[in-house]
């Protein structure tokens, strides 16, 4: 080693005494650089040792250079290792002079590849398991949160939820009226209009059609095969569909599965095309249940319901304490002979007797003229102190709240 200079050689790399750890396998190069100055007359001879012993000179690569002033040297050895053994990890000192640095290399144990394998494959089960999850709940918690956190559509002077539009065919008629409303009125509460004629007659909606569907929130149409023979489904459906949506918006379509595959008609490729105005339903075998994703999707695509704690049908009629026959399981409505209006209780008025008034006393044969005036003078009479019967909300009743009027007749009983 040459002689020993005046002042000892600066050490630039490494900054400080470094602790690596390596995996069995792996190959390091360990740089040691020094500085010193030019005027110094000795050149630093650099030697590598390991755990105390010294190594070979020819372990290491050195190389030396003038800085760019001219003023200082630079000397950097290499001592490059392939750690293939454990006896090949320990502590490393670079000797320049009487400047030392140290690199310490322990081992660690490389990740194996099963760690990895067992984790991607957990994360793939995960996604696999939310994604079931996600579709067999979707609608359930569309729905709950729809119920919570919907627009409500009340106060806003529609007296009915759905205008129900259905061909009268035997199977369509059997469908909504023993399927489709009693599971709507009586488990989901809404209230139905149903209406069986032609609702675009010459492809124009008649007078009767837009006050009634104005009346409704929604609009569902039963697309079976019979709907789709009426004259306006054959030579004009797009220009129907377009006047459907002006009268309500996103219009409810059902078609039967069964049919679905035998129909021909141009009118369901048109409402595929359109999915995003309109709501289309496939009534399949599974949709029976009250359970069904069917059931699910149709109230969806209804208005948000309102439940009222503690009143039975129409809150407006239990908060005005109304005696309507309707809500009356024991009423005298039953044996009045009036005449009932067959447009309801509005329109042309009230015909016959007010539900649950008194019955005017009989005439008798032969009695005197005289006796019928002061009986019906004594009406009058009391009818003058009897407070004026308000029926100004008749109209608005929601008859769906009494459940046991549904039953099965045959031909011959009617």
């Amino acid at each position: 080693m040459a002689g020993l200079c005046s002042v000892p050689p600066e050490i630039l790399a490494p900054a400080a005494n470094e602790t690596l750890e390596l995996a069995l396998g792996s190959w390091v190069l360990l740089n040691c650089t020094v500085r010193w100055a030019a005027a110094e007359p000795c050149q630093p001879d650099p030697a590598w040792s390991k755990d105390g012993q010294w190594l070979g000179r020819d372990s290491s690569q050195d190389t030396a250079w003038f800085a760019q002033n001219g003023s200082e040297q630079l000397l950097a050895t290499v001592l490059q290792l392939n750690l293939t053994h454990d006896t090949d990890f320990g502590v490393f000192s670079c000797w320049v002079s009487n400047a030392t640095a140290t690199f310490t290399l322990r081992r660690v144990e490389a990740a194996g590849h099963v760690p990895a394998v067992l984790a991607a494959l957990l994360v793939l089960v995960l996604l696999v398991l939310l994604a079931g999850l996600y579709v067999r709940c979707r609608l359930s918690l569309l729905l709950w949160y729809r119920n919570r956190y919907g627009e409500l559509e009340i106060n806003d002077g529609k007296l009915y939820d759905a205008y129900v539009s259905h061909a009268p065919a035997p199977d369509d008629r059997k469908f909504v009226h023993f399927i489709v409303k009693p599971q709507l009125e009586n488990r989901y509460g809404y209230k139905l209009f149903l209406d069986e004629q032609n609702i675009l007659p010459n492809s124009e909606p008649s007078a009767d059609l837009i006050m009634n569907v104005s009346r409704c929130r929604r609009l569902i149409v039963v697309l079976s095969i019979a709907y789709l023979e009426q004259e306006w489904c054959n030579s004009s459906f797009r220009e129907g569909l377009w006047r459907l949506l002006e009268l309500s918006k996103k219009p409810i379509f059902i078609i039967f599965e069964s049919q679905y595959r035998e129909i021909t008609h141009p009118a369901i490729s048109l409402l595929k095309q359109h999915r995003h105005i309109i709501t289309l339903l496939v009534w399949r075998a599974g949709s029976m249940t009250p359970s069904s994703d069917f059931w699910k999707e149709l109230c969806l695509a209804l208005p948000r319901k309102v439940s009222f704690q503690g009143t039975m049908g129409d809150p407006q009629t239990q908060l005005q304490e109304d005696k309507d026959p309707m809500l009356i399981l024991h009423s005298s409505y039953l044996d009045s002979s009036g005449d009932l209006s067959p447009e309801g209780d509005l329109g042309t008025g009230l015909r016959g007797y007010v539900f649950g008034s008194p019955r005017p006393p009989p005439r008798i044969r032969g009695a005197p003229t005289a006796s019928a005036a002061g009986v019906a003078g004594d009406t009058q009479l009391r009818d003058s102190h009897r407070p004026e019967i308000d029926v100004s909300d008749l109209g608005s009743r929601n008859y769906g709240a009494r459940t046991d009027f549904y039953c099965l007749v045959t031909e011959d009983d009617i």
